[in-house]
């Protein structure tokens, strides 16, 4: 969608991921992070924090399942996405407001740390592996159900080789 208020943030996990499933299956991730700013003061020759920032961050699907599997509290990150203005009332009839990041991409910073990548297999929401065209279902995870041709054998045929 154009028009959207695209953001980068770089800080803190304040928290450990929180993932939960919904009905349909869909992998959903909240976390928050916080970023201090801090800048030289040369008058007293030391290092003053600014005032922090804290964002509360939601993924979805494959990138909510990798950022739980992952990330966890004191982690520094990098976490681009489109900002949102979540609006609720309170029970006692207030009207609150906060601004919130969908996740469209999750990294850990490398500016104190080292990481190595490891490429996540696709699997379809039945298990089963995109990148082997033979392989059968795994078993089904808690929350999630197998539809279409992942619940059952499509092809009764074995590989030709």
């Amino acid at each position: 969608m154009s028009g959207e208020t695209t953001l980068t943030i770089i800080g803190n996990l304040t928290r450990d991921p929180e993932i939960r499933f919904l009905e349909g299956g869909a992998a959903l991730c909240k976390f928050a992070i916080a970023s201090t700013p801090r800048r030289y003061d040369a008058k007293t020759n030391k290092w003053a924090d600014g005032e922090p920032v804290f964002m509360d961050i939601t993924a979805w699907r494959d990138l909510a399942e990798h950022v739980a599997d992952s990330l966890s509290k004191g982690d520094r990150v990098i976490v681009t996405g489109v900002l949102k203005l979540d609006r609720w009332q309170t029970p006692e009839g207030d009207n609150r407001q906060k601004m919130t990041l969908t996740a469209e991409e999750v990294g850990p910073s490398l500016k104190w740390a080292s990481a190595k990548p490891v490429k996540a297999t696709r699997t379809t929401p039945g298990g089963v592996d995109l990148d082997d065209p033979w392989a059968k279902a795994s078993p089904k995870r808690p929350g999630r159900e197998t539809v279409g041709a992942a619940a059952g054998n499509a092809f009764a045929d074995e590989p030709p080789f």
